[in-house]
């Protein structure tokens, strides 16, 4: 049965958290502060945290430091991952990955449903690997960082969630 084995003793990671937003700014990033204050209470560090507009560029920038640094074991980015014409961290990450998580969007849809219905499918909401690094692309609305964080990463990025989680893999990311 899935849950947390409370033997175990818990591993803090290290989690960058990227707002992408031509809207907000760090007094009103309210997504950002959600995932902020989710992180330090369940234990983990804040690594670094930043606000860039949808650009490409700025996007890529300031994810490849952090996937370069060892100070950085995750990302979690905020926004940029619908369908308009401004949306762009999709195509500004997915280039880092050395692969994707396909089963995180999946999860991600079905808890999605269950808040707002088929508006989910507006949703480009991904993961993937990077130099070894955990990156995951959740929408901008709060909402659906609480059913991002809530629903998956709070148990994925804990190391005594049974029968598997990601933090387990940290160390074998990078075999060949």
């Amino acid at each position: 049965m899935a849950g947390i084995d409370l033997s175990r003793e818990f591993k803090p990671i290290r989690i960058a958290v990227l707002t992408v937003s031509d809207t907000r700014e760090r007094a009103n990033d309210t997504s950002g502060d959600l995932l902020e204050q989710r992180i330090k209470d369940a234990g983990h560090v804040l690594a670094a945290r930043d606000l860039v507009r949808d650009d490409v560029a700025a996007i890529r920038s300031r994810v490849a430091g952090w996937i370069g640094s060892r100070e950085v074991d995750a990302v979690i980015s905020t926004g940029g991952t619908g369908l308009t014409g401004r949306d762009v961290t999709i195509e500004a990450l997915r280039p880092l990955f050395d692969k994707e998580i396909e089963g995180f969007s999946a999860v991600f849809h079905q808890i999605s449903y269950g808040t707002v219905g088929t508006s989910t499918m507006a949703s480009r909401a991904t993961a993937g690997l990077a130099q070894g690094k955990l990156i995951f692309c959740l929408p901008g609305s709060t909402g659906a960082c609480k059913d991002g964080w809530d629903g998956i990463l709070q148990h994925q990025l804990d190391n005594r969630h049974r029968p598997c989680n990601l933090v387990d893999l940290m160390p074998r990311l990078m075999e060949r």
